[in-house]
């Protein structure tokens, strides 16, 4: 059911990085006013890529190269991208005349850590924060400047004692995203544990006050998780959307108090078992629809399920001759999501129309630069 009677303007252009361990770049792609894709740019971040190692294969990973969500990030006409291959992250503007028009600003910086993955960017803060994954984990805030560029915030960053390498091993054990909650009040990280070694993982939560993040975060597991990956926030609330590969998916409140008013640690309110899935790992909400779709490396479909339930209420194969769907993003009537390929199929970005059910694969776009080393998927509105 749908719940909105208008339907959301599309975004103007999605990105994506390459991951080129020769040259990162974002690859930007013109989105219609049908909402469908076309060519845009391709722009370099001034660093490299890099690929996290397949621990099944010990072989570089790919596709899901970085074990992560929002490898990029856009809020407004300020993106940053992550450089795993340089331990840098790059800061952008985008042309009020051409969305796929980048500009680097200043120069990138160090992310303090290795092997960064993912990104998250708080306006109202002016600040960008960055996780990292490989022997130096962690996360690290910056201040942003329209002019010059990044600044850091601290003169470490917060480790995480995953006892990983760089680059790392995966998927367990790994960052799986960083993302501001709702107000900007609050940094979350999601943290996969390795259910093999009895590490369940866990949930970091970093406050921000006026500006500054805090000097320490908290750090729990939500009883019944072990691989949460990706996530997206629950409009209009505390809680948050996130994937866990061992199972589907769970709606987890962050700011849950106990009866003396004093404050809980982050609690499961509700899971989506999804039968068949291999690896669900990438979450984003609908604006139009107020569900969430999920997408699986391993598993080529978008499956839909009811945040307020943990209800699974659709999921549509592709047969569009991809191995599965990484990254995804969810705009207008649309959901994009990113299939980078794995050698011997061409990366494509697939556009889903979601506005009635069964959702209706309009487009496989085969953008020029994307690799099966390519992540991240943010989108201009």
């Amino acid at each position: 059911m749908m719940t909105n009677t208008t339907t959301p303007k599309p975004p103007k252009a999605i990105y994506f990085i390459t991951n080129n361990p020769a040259g990162n770049s974002i690859v930007a792609l013109k989105v219609g006013a049908d909402g469908l894709l076309s060519p845009g740019s391709i722009t370099p971040t001034g660093g490299n890529g890099l690929s996290s190692i397949d621990g099944a294969t010990n072989q570089s990973a790919g596709p899901d190269a970085l074990l992560s969500q929002s490898a990029l990030k856009v809020e407004g006409r300020t993106m940053v991208a992550v450089n795993p291959g340089s331990n840098t992250l790059t800061m952008l503007t985008i042309s009020p005349t051409d969305p796929t028009k980048l500009t680097m600003i200043g120069h990138p910086v160090s992310t303090m850590g290795e092997f960064p993955v993912t990104a998250a960017i708080s306006p109202k803060n002016h600040m960008a924060c960055v996780g990292n994954t490989g022997a130096r984990a962690g996360i690290a805030c910056f201040s942003m400047n329209p002019h010059t560029g990044l600044k850091p915030l601290m003169e470490a960053q917060i480790p995480f004692p995953i006892n990983q390498t760089t680059p790392p091993v995966g998927p367990a054990n790994t960052v799986s995203q960083i993302l501001f909650s709702e107000d900007e009040s609050m940094l979350i990280t999601p943290v996969k544990g390795d259910p093999m070694k009895n590490n369940t993982g866990f949930l970091s939560l970093l406050p921000i006050h006026n500006g500054c993040p805090a000097p320490q975060d908290t750090r729990s597991s939500p009883n019944g998780t072990s691989l949460l990956f990706g996530t997206a926030l629950i409009p209009g609330t505390s809680d948050i959307f996130a994937t866990d590969a061992a199972f589907g998916a769970a709606v987890i409140s962050t700011t849950t108090t106990t009866g003396a008013g004093s404050a809980a640690p982050p609690t499961v309110l509700r899971t989506a078992t999804i039968e068949g899935q291999m690896a669900t790992c990438w979450a984003a909400i609908s604006p139009l629809t107020k569900t969430a779709f999920v997408t699986d490396v391993l598993v080529n479909r978008l499956v839909e399920i009811d945040p307020a339930t943990g209800a699974v209420l659709q999921a549509t194969d592709l047969n569009d001759g991809q191995p599965g769907l990484l990254d995804i993003v969810a705009a207008g009537k649309m959901v994009y999501a990113l299939s980078p390929g794995n050698g011997t199929t061409k990366a494509t970005v697939v556009v889903m129309d979601v506005s009635a059910r069964p959702a209706r694969l309009v487009q496989s776009f085969e953008p020029e630069g994307g690799m099966r080393f390519s992540q991240g998927l943010t989108a201009f509105m």
